[in-house]
């Protein structure tokens, strides 16, 4: 397969790939490429910067994806359960070929600015480390792998019946979006990011992050029902952007009566046997930003890809149905414009209620957020490969790719 499956749709706030790629091609680590580029110096600080900017600045980003945002903005905490144990067998043998050198799990690690790696294939865990003083204990930040978190709660809404179809309204469930371009687009095209808004994610997060997050009177509600310009019909063209998402948030705490970290806790995280909290950010109102914010430790975030590769099934239980899960790989007439390599500019990449896909059968979807944060799944060998990173420039996402397919293969 082509490996740039693996890119990310996000604002790359003006890094200069190939530039950056040239010298991890050569052998040069790109994570030291500049000195103490990621605040070793000062013990990897969390805050804002100056001017006020949420995650700009790189000194930042190795302390606030590892914990700093929740100093920074309110969250909500999914508490954990019983723990389902993880096996560790680790195996030395983990190699890929990389250019013209076969290359190990610390080649990679010391040519990128990765905080967190895990290889796990049926709960057994194969490779698990950590850089830039990160370790275990330390709940890592997903971006929009939180996107595919709420995709899971929309298969457990629809599964008890909460939810009647993915092709009602939102209004249906939110009498407050009725008349609103979101409100009046279904469910199915909101999750296939094809609503048809006038909304360009590098652009719009700059109006959405504050508004529906940052903010001091941040409100979800208000910037969804606010947000009405229309480009084109709802199911037109896939446009990934946060609003989308958000939509379906308000859906999912409407239909259940609950938070989204307290729907997640119950139906989710301690059914899973997750081994610790997970948080969630929300807005000044209580809801969850659940486009990002969603944050666990890099054994839950594999469970949660374990749960994908088991079809719904973890702990001994039908957390989320096996119909729910086989839909993800599976495109329909409705969903022709989210097919596998149809999305303009996007080659060899498929997507699917919030969750991306790699291969044309729909055999390895994965979670994806933004600065490097991966959840990747292979249904047929039940391989599950986590990653938690902090830039998203450079050539890694093709090395990556290398790596992963390299360990599907392994007996």
């Amino acid at each position: 397969m082509d490996s740039t499956a693996y890119a990310e749709p996000v604002n790359r706030r003006g890094f200069v790939v190939a530039a950056l790629a040239a010298p991890a091609l050569l052998g040069v680590p790109q994570a030291f490429a500049q000195a103490d580029k990621w605040g070793a110096s000062a013990g990897y600080p969390t805050g804002w910067g100056s001017p006020r900017r949420f995650s700009f600045y790189p000194a930042l980003r190795v302390g606030n994806y590892s914990g700093g945002f929740e100093g920074m903005l309110p969250n909500h905490t999914v508490q954990c359960g019983a723990e389902l144990p993880l096996v560790q067998r680790n195996r030395d043998d983990i190699r890929y070929r990389w250019g013209f050198a076969s290359r190990t799990v610390d080649d990679y690690l010391n040519a990128w600015p990765v905080t967190g790696l895990l290889i796990a294939r049926r709960g057994e865990v194969w490779a698990e480390k950590y850089r830039f003083d990160r370790n275990a204990e330390m709940r890592m930040t997903g971006w929009s792998m939180s996107k595919s978190v709420t995709s899971l709660l929309v298969g457990i809404a629809l599964d008890k019946g909460l939810i009647a179809s993915l092709d009602d309204a939102p209004a249906k469930y939110v009498p407050a979006l009725a008349g609103t371009l979101h409100g009046e687009t279904t469910l199915r095209n909101l999750m296939n990011m094809s609503s048809g808004a006038a909304v360009v994610h590098e652009v719009s997060n700059q109006q959405i992050y504050p508004n529906a997050l940052t903010n001091g009177n941040s409100s979800i509600a208000n910037v969804v029902r606010g947000w009405n310009e229309r480009l084109e019909p709802a199911g037109a063209r896939f446009n990934y952007n946060e609003l989308c998402p958000l939509t379906v948030g308000l859906v999912l705490r409407a239909v259940t009566g609950k938070s989204l970290a307290a729907f997640a806790q119950e139906q989710l995280w301690i059914p899973m046997g997750a081994e610790a909290n997970a948080t969630w950010l929300t807005d000044s109102t209580g809801q969850e930003f659940n486009c990002i914010g969603f944050a666990a430790r890099l054994r839950d975030w594999a469970r949660l890809g374990q749960l994908v590769a088991q079809r719904g099934e973890m702990n001994g239980k039908q957390i989320v149905s096996r119909a729910w899960m086989d839909s993800y790989s599976r495109w329909d007439a409705v969903d022709a414009q989210v097919r596998f390599d149809a999305m303009a500019g996007r080659k060899s990449v498929g997507y699917k209620n919030f969750m991306w896909h790699a291969k044309a059968d729909g055999s390895q979807p994965y979670f994806n957020g933004a600065d490097g944060q991966r959840v990747f799944v292979d249904l047929p060998t039940q391989t599950v490969l986590v990653q938690t990173g902090v830039d998203s420039s450079g050539d890694w996402p093709r090395e990556l790719s290398a790596l992963f397919q390299a360990v599907v293969a392994m007996g």
